[in-house]
């Protein structure tokens, strides 16, 4: 829970729900997980969350409801947009239906304070209880002649809901579960971006997208080109673009002199993986793309400039 946070495209982070499982390659690194099974490994809304692995936490499935947190928004004064359960997942199999109804509940008593930004990775289960909760009573679909499943209307606009994206598989599903959920607002965040998304089918494009590399112990690059893409597929159907980071790894450099005695590099026209390099003159770690090389040099060196421009897309 914090009130602020630092997290680019938000204000402040909301955890009435801790806990996850893992279900994709995005989620390998993911930070909440780290926290809760470092730092945050004694507190009471944490504790026993993750299990120690050789390659760090891993969660471990359990889901828990913080009470003490769940009425927190209704107390804040300044708007501000809000991250909901950032350290999990509203829509995890093992969050019962009334845990979920009493965060929107909490969400809908404040239409006009709070923007609350909904990130899932389980698409479906979400589509399916937005649609139910806002579904045609049925004495009015009979009356009118309509589907039950048809939306009474929209989800409240200060509410967004958004899904979670690191390739093109998961866009596909995801992207598709989202298109058909009913929402006055939809966003990706597309972060890690660890694989190309190639086209976009435009029924799927959201009303914003958000996209970044990964961070931390075991980082994955990110393909320059892959960002582009995005970014000028969202310029030219008038969707904001946020780039939030390179992650580890700095994007765009030129490939060094003498580059393929010294590293792996393999071109490959899907934009794809082309190996991981060491050279013993010149102690940093890189990655080639064809002719792009990335360098591993930490997140606050490699920065959120693409092109050397900042991108802070937002939703009107």
């Amino acid at each position: 829970m914090a009130e602020t946070s630092l997290i680019e495209w938000t204000d402040a982070t909301w955890n009435p729900i801790t806990g996850c499982s893992v279900i994709s390659p995005g989620c390998k690194h993911c930070y909440a997980m780290k926290l809760a099974g470092t730092r945050l490994q004694h507190h009471r809304s944490r504790a026993g969350l993750t299990v120690a692995t050789k390659a760090g936490p891993v969660w471990t499935g359990e889901v828990r409801f913080n009470e003490e947190w769940i009425a927190q928004p209704l107390r804040w004064r300044r708007p501000r947009r809000v991250f909901v359960c950032a350290h999990g997942d509203l829509f995890h199999e093992d969050v019962p239906d009334a845990w979920i109804d009493r965060v929107f509940d909490v969400m809908e008593a404040r239409p006009a304070r709070h923007i609350f930004q909904v990130l899932t990775k389980r698409s479906a289960r979400m589509r399916d209880y937005i649609s139910a909760r806002w579904r045609l009573p049925e004495s009015i679909a009979f009356f009118y002649d309509l589907s039950e499943s048809t939306p009474l209307f929209q989800v409240p606009e200060n509410i967004w809901l958004g899904v979670s994206i690191e390739d093109r598989e998961r866009m596909l599903a995801r992207g598709g579960d989202l298109a058909n959920t009913p929402a006055a607002k939809t966003f990706w965040s597309v972060e890690p971006l660890i694989g190309p998304l190639g086209t976009i089918p435009d029924d799927l494009l959201p009303d914003w997208m958000i996209v970044g590399g990964e961070s931390g112990d075991g980082a994955r690059p990110m393909h320059i080109q892959w960002v582009r893409i995005l970014r000028d597929h969202c310029a030219s159907a008038a969707v904001p673009f946020f780039f939030k980071q390179w992650g580890e790894w700095q994007g765009g450099r030129p490939r060094p002199a003498g580059a393929p005695g010294r590293f792996a590099l393999v071109p490959n026209e899907n934009l794809s993986w082309a190996g991981i390099a060491y050279t013993d003159s010149y102690p940093r770690q890189f990655s080639a793309f064809g002719s792009s090389v990335m360098e591993r040099i930490g997140k606050k060196a490699a920065g959120r400039l693409l092109d050397g421009v900042e991108h802070n897309g937002m939703p009107a």
